[in-house]
């Protein structure tokens, strides 16, 4: 979602069905997840174990929405069953025909979340993402079917539905509420943040991306322009110092901040910056605060104990803003807008306090006067371009969910906003070219432009994984083309 970058297939949009990520988290979610959670459901209805049967349902719901936001069409009827008719494997379901099957499994979740337990096994200290608290789950659960819902908004009315969840008023309301999967620091096993798994890789590979690193810092001239992000620190943690030197000539450098630019071909696009590039910072991955000095990267820079963030309160009042301000439900889009940005400054500090636990000394970022600062700027450039509030609602969601990507997949599909960086948008990459850094390498000061481009358009779903098809002989042909391909939701 542009806010990194990566030399392999995603770059220029090439992703496809033989990627290690697409195999990989596809083959994860079929093979581990949904089979456990199938288990979980069937094992605990037989034995009446039934709060541990809606937590499944729940979490299966929740799963099988985001393989259907990703790749569209997946398999989900016949899943874990005997197929007959001569062939082996599960039939691919229409994403229109899945998710009136995941509400109404959401709502089956509730129902057995409320059930008297007929054995003393209850979920506990089990269950690692609410401990057992199961008004925490239910609550989880109707958040999720507001998500679902708002993402039907352009394709179905969904308002009576949606009010009725508001007025209901039992939906993820505090930080202590959020929907998350917590991962702690290394020990007997790693269960660290894989996304910290770059402080300590030989081959460190995700670069932070220039368009969102610019949006942070008030570079852009479309949004925001002059509005420094004081998140930035928590969010990215640049090995360089302001004034440092690499040892390889770099694309993308300004000050501290080193990376390369989405589709570039350009000549130093591929240069090894293993101790220079920019890193995840301790919000997103639980990695370092940055506080100025620098220094190469490694696993005892962070704990690696930030937890990914399903759906968070910030989300919720984020969500809620765009159905304002599409008429969807009733209310002042602006102030939900400023209460949504309060609210995910608010949730950095309390993930890193609660969850990251690092033994760096790193100051609180919500209620600072840079902080107010930025609120108030942004809701003063609200109030000045009109024709950009939705865009402004979309953009700080996509800010806020930093390390989280799925749903800032599907609002962009859904919305167009953020504005994402495009080298054919000429007023982006003038003649596929970009600019070199403000502030440039030593090694480059006279850099020229830098020449990018895609070879493909932005994908409206993902190729699926080219294992499943070959094995399954009920899977259809591959993709023709993601750009095209578009999740039901789409109009």
């Amino acid at each position: 979602m542009h806010r990194l970058v990566v030399r392999e297939d995603p770059n220029q949009y090439n992703a496809s069905g033989s990627d290690f990520n697409i195999l990989n988290s596809w083959k994860g979610m079929y093979t581990k997840v949904f089979t456990n959670l199938d288990f979980i459901i069937s094992e605990g209805a037989a034995k009446g174990n039934m709060k541990y049967v809606g937590i499944a349902e729940i979490l299966k719901a929740y799963g099988y929405s985001q393989m259907v936001d990703i790749y569209a069409d997946v398999p989900f009827t016949d899943v874990n069953k005997l197929v007959s008719e001569g062939k082996f494997g599960a039939k691919f379901d229409k994403g229109a025909d899945i998710y009136p099957q995941l509400i109404a499994l959401l709502d089956k979740g509730i129902a057995d979340l409320n059930v008297t337990a007929t054995n003393n096994s209850v979920p506990g200290n089990d269950d690692v993402i609410y401990k057992g608290n199961i008004s925490r789950w239910i609550k989880a659960a109707n958040t999720i079917k507001l998500k679902l819902l708002l993402q039907q908004r352009l394709t179905k009315n969904v308002t009576a539905d949606i009010n009725a969840l508001i007025t209901a008023n039992n939906l993820i309301s505090s930080q202590a509420e959020n929907f998350l999967l917590p991962f702690g620091p290394n020990g007997a096993t790693d269960d660290r943040n894989p996304g910290f798994g770059d402080y300590f890789a030989s081959q460190r590979s995700q670069y932070q991306s220039p368009w969102f690193y610019e949006i942070l810092k008030g570079y852009n001239t479309k949004i925001y322009t002059g509005i420094k992000d004081p998140r930035l620190p928590y969010y990215i943690y640049n090995q360089l110092k302001p004034s440092g030197a690499t040892a390889n000539p770099t694309e993308y450098r300004d000050g501290a901040f080193l990376s390369i630019y989405f589709g570039s071909t350009g000549p130093n696009a591929a240069q090894s910056q293993q101790n220079y590039m920019s890193l995840f910072g301790i919000y997103p991955v639980g990695g370092r605060y940055d506080d100025g000095a620098g220094g190469t990267a490694s696993a005892t820079s962070g704990t690696g104990a930030a937890p990914y963030r399903f759906i968070t309160y910030a989300d919720v009042l984020f969500m809620k803003a765009e159905l304002i301000k599409a008429n969807v439900i009733t209310g002042d889009a602006k102030a939900m807008l400023q209460s949504a940005i309060t609210e995910s400054f608010k949730q950095v500090d309390y993930i890193i306090t609660n969850y990251v636990k690092p033994s760096q000394t790193v100051p609180a970022v919500s209620g600072t006067a840079a902080s107010t600062s930025y609120i108030n700027a942004i809701m003063a450039q609200y109030d000045a371009k009109p024709s950009q509030q939705l865009e402004s609602i979309m953009t700080q969601k996509w800010i806020s969910s930093y390390g989280s990507a799925v749903d800032a997949y599907t609002d962009y599909r859904r919305t167009g906003f953020p504005v994402l960086f495009d080298p054919s948008n000429a007023s982006q990459a003038p003649g596929g070219k970009v600019q070199p850094p403000i502030n440039g390498d030593p090694f480059q000061t006279n850099q020229p432009a830098v020449s990018v481009q895609v070879s493909k358009k932005y994908p409206l779903s993902l190729p699926w994984s080219s294992a499943e098809l070959s094995a399954n002989g009920n899977a259809p042909a591959q993709k023709t083309d993601p750009s095209t391909y578009k999740p039901f939701w789409l109009p």
